[in-house]
């Protein structure tokens, strides 16, 4: 799940971030897959809260591929129904395979280990990692991509041998 930013100003530095940390971690990503025995490719997947039952995820798609081909009244009714149920959130995974190894990574958890504090999965609230700001509330370009890439370099680092 997305982390929860407490106030505006977090908010306005996490979306100064996102978008050049996620930049920098497919970059590092494309280098170390160069020069590295795992193959990888790109895929958009659902994020469902943890606890989402099968039958839940069932309707909920069923309901939001309503939605698509929905008159204006039948929308407004399909939303009322979505309303109380879990939503999922769009994700981004490298699914990287050797062999018959395949291990998959969330990009988005990296890019938010790069943006925040001492991320964790999961964290309800985070705190940005002002040290990627300059004093003229600029991305500090130089730590972003260190960080990025020591993150990325750890991930590679601790793939099955």
């Amino acid at each position: 799940m997305p982390p929860k930013i407490r106030n505006s100003v977090a908010w306005q530095q996490a979306e100064l971030l996102m978008q050049p940390a996620f930049i920098r971690v497919v970059d590092n990503i494309r280098k170390l897959l160069d020069v590295s025995s795992w193959t990888g490719t790109y895929q958009d997947v659902l994020i469902w809260p943890t606890g989402t039952t099968d039958e839940t995820k069932a309707i909920v798609t069923k309901l939001l591929q309503d939605l698509e081909a929905a008159t204006p009244e039948q929308a407004l009714e399909i939303r009322e129904t979505l309303s109380p149920l879990p939503i999922p959130h769009p994700g981004y995974h490298l699914c990287l395979q050797r062999q018959e190894q395949t291990v998959s990574i969330d990009l988005w958890e990296l890019c938010y280990q790069v943006c925040f504090r001492s991320y964790i999965s999961g964290d309800e609230t985070v705190e940005i990692d002002t040290s990627l700001i300059d004093e003229n509330g600029d991305v500090e370009w130089q730590r972003l991509d260190a960080k990025a890439k020591e993150l990325v370099e750890q991930v590679f680092a601790n793939l099955p041998e």
